[in-house]
């Protein structure tokens, strides 16, 4: 699916119009897609959050079923002596993930009219990364710093929070619980209101419909990280907003998203594009349109600005094993080589880039 939507685009130059959306049917007391009524507190902070998930994880696993929900509860303590316990309803979710992984991502639908205060407050619909597997525990937390790594350079970036959640099977409850690591992913609209902007989901997009220093951000960065799993045009693990009422070239906003298939975070079941003959997710190929070398050069200012707050981001976060933040590090550092010679890494970029 990834590969067929993806060469589609170049071989239109990034002309499709199509879309990932969903439609979700449930009933009318939970949230019908990813939205926000009010300010919510969930992302304000980078501490650990442990919590208790407990639904009919045989079904989960069986069944995938994107288009039924089930019955779940969510406890996590707000004292040592106190905890809070919302009820909601969760599916599986996903494009690859959803076949390939034993344990896919899910989708957290609490109830609209549940007011209780604490983390979960506000929230209505969020999306939960979760371990793909046994042992997974390392890419998922190496695709949560990517995102924290956009985080560093721009606003226009989803926000993330990390948990540890304790998972029981409510068919199965003495059955051994499962504990793991896992993320949830900032809503669209919470983002659209924290950087004034709303989500643009009728109009045909192209990169050349992006405010051009927010495009080159978005796909030097993906360079950086080696991911080519992104399309503008098929809204292909990217989201396009605008600040008011969308103009069409040069004024829209675009903010990515779902890294698994970066280089940086490597997973085991990562493959790159036929159409690009790459090897290994660990090449890198740029995606973006092209520019002048002047307007290169000036986009790869802030990534050289913020290079050690982005290694930061990776040496201070006390969950991953140092051989792994030794070989993220490693694979940037591939990046950054290039970029202290200025002509090495803009000649890649002109000879990848994308004529439109």
């Amino acid at each position: 699916m990834k590969r067929i939507l993806f060469i589609s685009a170049l071989m239109l130059a990034m002309g499709i119009n199509s879309s990932f959306s969903q439609n979700d049917s449930i009933r009318k007391e939970y949230a019908v897609r990813d939205t926000i009524s009010e300010d919510i507190i969930l992302f304000d902070s980078d501490e650990l959050l442990d919590i208790e998930l407990r639904f009919n994880i045989t079904q989960y696993r069986r069944k995938r079923d994107k288009s039924e929900y089930l019955d779940a509860t969510l406890t996590y303590h707000v004292s040592q002596d106190d905890s809070i316990i919302k009820y909601l309803k969760i599916r599986p979710r996903g494009i690859s993930r959803l076949t390939i992984c034993d344990f896919p991502p899910l989708l957290l639908n609490f109830k609209k009219n549940d007011a209780v205060p604490g983390e979960f407050n506000r929230v209505d619909k969020i999306k939960m990364v979760t371990h793909c597997s046994a042992g997974g525990e390392d890419n998922l937390l190496r695709e949560f710093l990517v995102y924290k790594m956009y985080n560093v350079l721009t606003d226009y970036s989803f926000r993330v929070r990390l948990l540890r959640v304790n998972y029981v099977n409510s068919e199965k409850p003495d059955k051994k619980q499962v504990r793991e690591f896992a993320f949830l992913i900032e809503p669209v609209k919470s983002l659209g209101k924290r950087t004034n902007s709303v989500e643009v989901e009728t109009a045909h997009v192209t990169q050349l419909h992006i405010k051009r220093e927010i495009m080159d951000r978005m796909a030097i960065f993906n360079y950086m990280i080696g991911n080519t799993d992104w399309s503008v045009p098929t809204r292909h693990n990217t989201l396009t907003m605008t600040e008011g009422s969308y103009g069409g070239l040069g004024s829209a906003i675009i903010v990515p998203y779902d890294f698994d298939y970066a280089g940086v975070v490597n997973t085991h079941y990562a493959v790159p594009f036929e159409g690009l003959g790459l090897e290994s997710v660990r090449q890198r190929r740029y995606l973006g349109v092209c520019r002048t070398e002047q307007e290169f050069s000036e986009a790869l200012v802030e990534f050289m600005e913020k290079k050690e707050e982005i290694y930061r981001v990776i040496n201070d976060f006390p969950y991953l094993s140092g051989k792994s933040k030794k070989d993220m590090i490693n694979y940037l550092e591939g990046f950054y080589r290039s970029l202290d010679k200025r002509n090495s890494i803009i000649n890649s970029l002109r000879r990848d880039c994308i004529i439109i």
